[in-house]
């Protein structure tokens, strides 16, 4: 049975299941004679009659109702398996994996966009600091923070960071009642600091010519959303994006410190998949959705800040690869 072809087992089950050579042949799009032929040769190897031939009608022997009992059913469940496999490829089902600050500022308000053009999908957000492991995790796509450049993945920048320092106009009160001078104002600041941040303040400080500030910093989060929120509330200064706190940059519970320090601009957040992944369509569609998205909203932001007369300049910062907690996305 070792060298049974599969190929005259595939054609063999087609004729028993189908009822004979002419239907066989058009469903696995071959001709009459090539089915024959399989079945003559099947028959050869196992040394008995699988039909009986009558004329133009074939019945089964008793050899060959057995062999397609057994047949009939593996070929049933390969092709149960193979529809499953196909469905699931096309169909409109997507898990992704998002950092929780990034996820819940940024993404989550958008969703509701997203499910008016795309009302059908079952989507699954899992909102992690840890990047996926797609060779033993279901995860279709990752939306990481990063510089890029995963390697043997496939990455795209969809979201551009604007960095700048900013606090709750109370605060700004407070420090503009100590000197006129936003530098100045700075080195008396408290200073929330958002550790997992690719530009904090040990690295924005001294490029913008500050020196003897506060640097003891007396709030640290992993959550750039706690950050955010505690400079809302009036607590200090935070180094963070528009990103994530765009919303409360429009609202005015967020203010610029100073329009004598320019937004940084990077790119910040990548879409990050396997190759193979993007020939799945709904990776494909959600790829041009949020890349689109993105780019409008970096757009939006940029025109928000230069109304404010924020002068922005793109920067990467030198040397960040080498940083202990690049592999971490910021939360």
């Amino acid at each position: 049975m070792s060298d049974i072809k599969f190929n005259s087992m595939t054609h063999f089950e087609a004729v028993a299941r189908l009822g004979g050579v002419a239907k066989a042949a058009q469903e696995l799009q071959v001709t009459p004679s090539a089915v024959s032929q399989q079945l003559r040769l099947l028959e050869h190897q196992l040394g008995v009659r699988l039909f009986q031939r009558e004329k133009r009608h074939l019945s089964l022997t008793i050899d060959g109702e057995r062999l397609f009992q057994t047949t009939t059913q593996a070929f049933e469940s390969i092709r149960e398996v193979r529809n499953a496999i196909v469905r699931q490829r096309e169909s409109f089902q997507l898990s992704l994996r998002v950092s929780p600050s990034f996820g819940e500022k940024w993404l989550a308000p958008r969703l509701a966009e997203f499910s008016k053009g795309y009302p059908s999908w079952n989507l699954r957000v899992d909102a992690t600091p840890n990047f996926s492991d797609f060779e033993t995790e279901v995860i279709d796509l990752d939306l990481r923070y990063g510089d890029g450049g995963w390697a043997g993945l496939y990455s795209d920048c969809v979201v551009n960071d604007l960095i700048l320092p900013m606090c709750s106009p109370s605060y700004l009160a407070e420090l503009r009642a100590i000197s006129p001078d936003p530098r100045e104002q700075l080195r008396h600041a408290r200073l929330i600091d958002s550790v997992k941040a690719y530009f904090r303040w040990d690295y924005w400080l001294p490029c913008n010519g500050i020196q003897g500030a506060r640097m003891t910093y007396p709030y640290r989060f992993d959550r750039s959303s706690m950050s955010v929120q505690l400079a809302k509330d009036g607590a200090g200064v935070v180094l963070e994006s528009t990103s994530i706190a765009f919303e409360d940059l429009v609202s005015g519970s967020l203010v610029p410190v100073s329009i004598e320090f320019e937004v940084i601009e990077f790119p910040g957040y990548w879409l990050v998949c396997p190759s193979r992944h993007m020939n799945r369509r709904a990776v494909r569609l959600f790829s041009h959705w949020v890349s689109r998205v993105g780019k409008r909203d970096t757009d939006l932001a940029r025109r928000f800040l230069a109304d404010k007369q924020l002068r922005i300049s793109f920067e990467r910062r030198p040397h960040f690869g080498a940083r202990d907690d690049k592999a971490a996305p910021m939360a």
